[in-house]
């Protein structure tokens, strides 16, 4: 069943234009319809990390009669939970308050990270934003607190992340 020499280019030519009206397809869904991310006169600000709490049990020194009850091979000499604390943050916007989460430990064993992830759109323009961290389940108070004004241009993003190497909570 081979192709005759007279089809072959009308072949070729159909090709073409099937492959020229899917680009022209693509092309013009690429660029219609228009997608706004945010209005005209409106920032974002995005709530962003993930930490390891602090663990709930303090970890306790074994006695050398429990040390001796255990196999060689597990003979640690201190005894560690493995569950670690919610991680609870707070932001305020403008003296309101805008953002409250508590992010639960990830894995079995409730002994993996907490991650956050929370978004919300504001006018543009000028914001006090104060933003409270708590990953200790033995302590009332927030263990990091962070006040900022900041001032935002239509479609800026603000980032609020947390980094304990950097001192905590930081806003970028």
């Amino acid at each position: 069943m081979d192709e005759t020499p007279a089809r072959k280019p009308f072949a070729w030519i159909g090709q073409v234009l099937l492959y020229g009206v899917f680009a022209l397809i693509i092309g013009v869904f690429s660029h219609w319809p228009t997608y706004r991310h945010l209005g005209d006169d409106e920032a974002l600000i995005k709530l962003s990390f993930t930490h390891a709490a602090q663990r709930v049990e303090e970890c306790r020194k074994l006695t050398p009669e429990e040390l001796a009850k255990l196999p060689p091979n597990m003979r640690a000499p201190n005894k560690c939970g493995r569950e670690r604390a919610p991680v609870i943050v707070e932001v305020d916007i403008d003296g309101k308050p805008a953002i409250r989460h508590v992010a639960r430990p990830s894995g079995l064993s409730r002994d993996g990270a907490s991650s956050v992830y929370q978004r919300m759109t504001v006018p543009a323009g000028t914001h006090q934003v104060a933003v409270r961290l708590k990953d200790d389940a033995g302590k009332e108070a927030f263990g990091y607190e962070r006040e900022k004004t900041v001032t935002l241009a239509p479609a800026q993003i603000l980032v609020i992340d947390f980094d304990p190497q950097q001192g905590g909570i930081t806003l970028r």
